[in-house]
């Protein structure tokens, strides 16, 4: 936790934090609960529904964090387990990382960048590291949630993009011109820049596979702020290889930590240690809010953000 937010904890609650970077597996999850009233997970946090097997102390989950696919939150339910999370607090920030992906990857920075560190750039030349242009170019946003309306304005308002999006449900009294296409496949196809803002989960895993990377085609690039499983990512390495799409800028990972070795060997991918939130301001407007479940709940009152 960000000072700020560890101290508006320990002000209401007594608290214990974990003091290590990788996150609990589902047994320690399981005793997290046992031994705790609250608990306030992370994505690394592993709430499977064998965690919620038993008898548990806990009576409420407030997620750091807006995605919550770490958690099984019907087993949660099941247990009497209300389950919260930060809606809100990640908008903007997570907005910002599509663009920073999107930009990095049309204009070839990253590559650039390694470039220049290996001390291998001789100079200005008329045709070195040509990229694509960004601006009034076409942007398809899969998913027009907060985050993906606030990835749209960006996009419109910044650049002058078209913006098309496909959608689970109808959208309706956006800020800015924008058109809904009725499935995935047209949006692929008609999109430069195809950007994933659906939430994860079974029903979205895989959802991006080699025959939706095809649809996309060779000139376009695929940007993920989302989950990372969201994407088939030995099919979308193998579409990079071969030149299927013209690149991708990835801020998660299928198997984070772990990133495909063929993503590592790539030029044209823009890799990002799952930058979405990290901005101090965010990451603390993040925990408060979780905060603000957990008061909701000592408080005898129903979780302003609840999930489940």
């Amino acid at each position: 936790m960000t000072a700020a937010t560890e101290a508006a904890l320990r002000e209401r609650f007594d608290v214990t934090i974990l003091e290590r970077t990788q996150g609990l597996s589902c047994d320690e999850a399981a005793q997290a609960m046992r031994d705790h009233d609250a608990v306030m997970p992370t994505l690394g946090d592993r709430f499977g529904a064998e965690a919620f097997r038993g008898a548990l102390r806990c009576k409420v989950i407030a997620n750091f964090g807006a995605g919550f696919n770490h958690i099984d939150v019907a087993a949660a339910a099941a247990a009497g387990i209300p389950v919260s999370n930060t809606p809100d607090a990640v908008t903007e920030a997570t907005a910002d990382i599509a663009l920073t992906l999107i930009l990095m990857t049309a204009r070839r920075a990253g590559e650039g960048e390694r470039l220049l560190r290996r001390g291998d750039w001789i100079g200005w030349q008329p045709t070195q590291l040509l990229g694509r242009h960004v601006s009034g170019k076409t942007v398809g946003i899969i998913g027009m949630g907060r985050i993906g309306k606030a990835i749209a304005r960006r996009c419109h308002f910044g650049f002058g993009m078209d913006v098309v999006f496909h959608n689970r449900s109808t959208v309706s009294a956006l800020d800015l011109p924008a058109r809904q296409l009725a499935s995935l496949d047209e949006l692929l196809a008609t999109a430069d820049f195809a950007v994933v803002a659906v939430p994860g989960g079974a029903h979205t895993r895989h959802m991006i596979g080699a025959a939706e990377l095809g649809r996309l085609g060779r000139d376009g690039i695929l940007i993920n702020i989302a989950r990372g499983d969201i994407i088939d990512e030995a099919a979308l390495v193998e579409a990079l290889q071969q030149g299927r799409i013209a690149g991708a800028g990835l801020d998660v990972y299928e198997h984070e930590p772990r990133v495909s070795p063929g993503l590592l060997e790539l030029e044209n991918v823009t890799l990002l240690p799952h930058l979405g939130t990290a901005a101090e301001e965010v990451r603390t407007e993040m925990g408060l809010r979780a905060l603000r479940n957990l008061q909701a709940w000592a408080e005898g009152r129903s979780l302003p953000d609840r999930v489940n």
